[in-house]
C-alpha cells in the first residue's frame, strides 16, 4: 500500500456513531443532552464542594478531582464530534488528532488511578476513622492527584509519540469517534504486532493494579462494615461504598474492553458505542450516583438554591420598591 506523505495529506477523517448510523439526527440530540447533563451535573457538583463548608473534607475533595476529570474528558470529544456533525465536515488534523489522543489518554488514565485512591480514602475512613483527617491530610490528598496527572500524562506522552511515528496509508478514515490507538494502529502500514502487544501488557498492568487495589480496599472496608454495631453507620458506608463501586464498574467495564480484550474479540461498530459510553455517557452518570443519595450532597445543594431564592426575593423585592 501507498504511504502517505504527511507534508501533502495531514488530516484523517473520523468516521463516529454519528456518521455510521441510520438515526444520526436522533444520536445527535442524545448526545447533546448528555453532553448538557455532563457538562451541567459536573460542574454544579464542583460548585457545591467549593462553596460548602461541610464539604471540605477528603472524600469530597477526591469527588470533585473526579467530576473535573469527567468534565474535562467529555469536552475533549462530544463538542468536536457535534460541530463535525453539524457542519457536514470530519476532518481532524494530524496534530490535532495526536493533540486529541494524549488528552484522552492522560484524562482516561488519570480517573483510572484516582478511582483506586478514593478506594484507598474510604478504607481510611471506615477502618481508622479516628485517624481519618490525620492520615488523609491535604497534603496527602494533593499528593495523590498530582500522581494521578504525573503518571497518567506521562503514559500518554509515550503512546501518544509512538502511535504517531507509524508511516500510515492512503486510507485516512478512523472508524471510531475519537483518536485512540487501537482504531489508528489498523491505518498503519507497516507491521504493528509487536507494539500492540506492549499496548496490551501496559494496558493490563495499567488497569488491573488500580483495579486489583480496590477490590482489596473494598475486601478489607465491608469486612468492616458488617462487624459495625450500629445499622444507620453500616447503611451509611454501604451507600458511600455502592455509589464509588458502581463508577469503577461503568469505567473499568469500557476501559477492559477496549484495551484489554483483543481486538478480534470486538468490531468497530462495537468500538464506536462503546467510545460515546465511556466519553459521554459515563461522564453524566457520575455526578448523578454520587449525588442522589447523599445526603450531604443533597442537604448543600437546597442550602444553595435557598441562598439563591432568598437573592432573587431581595432582588425582585428591592426593584419593586424603586419602581413604586
Amino acid at each position: 500500500m501507498e504511504l502517505w506523505n504527511v507534508t501533502l495529506i495531514n488530516s484523517f477523517f473520523l468516521i463516529g456513531i454519528l456518521q455510521d448510523s441510520r438515526f444520526p439526527e436522533l444520536i445527535c440530540v442524545i448526545i447533546i443532552f448528555l453532553y448538557l447533563v455532563a457538562m451541567a451535573s459536573n460542574g454544579l457538583l464542583l460548585l457545591l464542594i467549593a462553596m460548602d463548608n461541610r464539604l471540605h473534607v477528603p472524600m469530597y475533595f477526591m469527588l470533585s478531582q473526579l467530576s473535573l476529570l469527567d468534565l474535562l474528558f467529555t469536552s475533549v470529544v462530544a463538542p468536536k464530534t457535534l460541530v463535525d456533525y453539524l457542519s457536514g465536515q470530519n476532518t481532524i488534523s494530524f496534530t490535532g488528532c495526536g493533540l486529541q489522543m494524549f488528552l484522552a489518554l492522560t484524562l482516561g488514565g488519570a480517573e483510572d488511578i484516582l478511582l483506586a485512591f478514593m478506594a484507598y480514602d474510604r478504607y481510611v475512613a471506615i477502618r481508622h476513622p479516628l485517624n481519618y483527617m490525620v492520615i488523609m491530610r491535604p497534603k496527602v490528598c494533593w499528593s495523590m492527584v498530582a500522581v494521578s496527572w504525573l503518571l497518567a500524562s506521562l503514559s500518554a506522552l509515550v503512546h501518544t509519540i509512538y502511535t504517531m511515528h507509524f508511516p500510515f496509508c492512503r486510507n485516512q478514515e478512523i472508524h471510531h469517534l475519537l483518536c485512540e490507538i487501537p482504531p489508528l494502529l489498523k491505518l498503519a502500514c507497516v507491521d504493528t504486532s509487536q507494539y500492540k502487544f506492549i499496548l496490551y501488557t501496559t494496558g493490563v498492568t495499567f488497569l488491573l493494579m488500580p483495579l486489583s487495589a480496590i477490590f482489596a480496599s473494598y475486601a478489607l472496608v465491608l469486612t468492616d462494615v458488617f462487624h459495625m454495631p450500629s445499622g444507620q453507620g453500616r447503611e451509611k458506608a454501604l451507600l458511600t461504598c455502592s455509589s464509588h463501586l458502581t463508577v469503577v464498574g461503568l469505567y473499568y467495564g469500557a476501559a477492559m474492553f477496549m484495551y484489554v480484550l483483543p481486538s478480534a474479540y470486538h468490531s468497530s461498530q462495537q468500538d464506536n458505542i462503546l467510545s460515546v459510553f465511556y466519553t459521554i455517557v459515563t461522564p453524566a452518570l457520575n455526578p448523578l450516583i454520587y449525588s442522589l443519595r447523599n445526603k450531604d450532597v443533597l442537604g448543600a445543594l437546597k442550602k444553595l438554591f435557598y441562598g439563591f431564592f432568598i437573592l432573587l426575593s431581595h432582588s425582585c423585592w428591592t426593584v419593586h420598591c424603586l419602581l413604586h
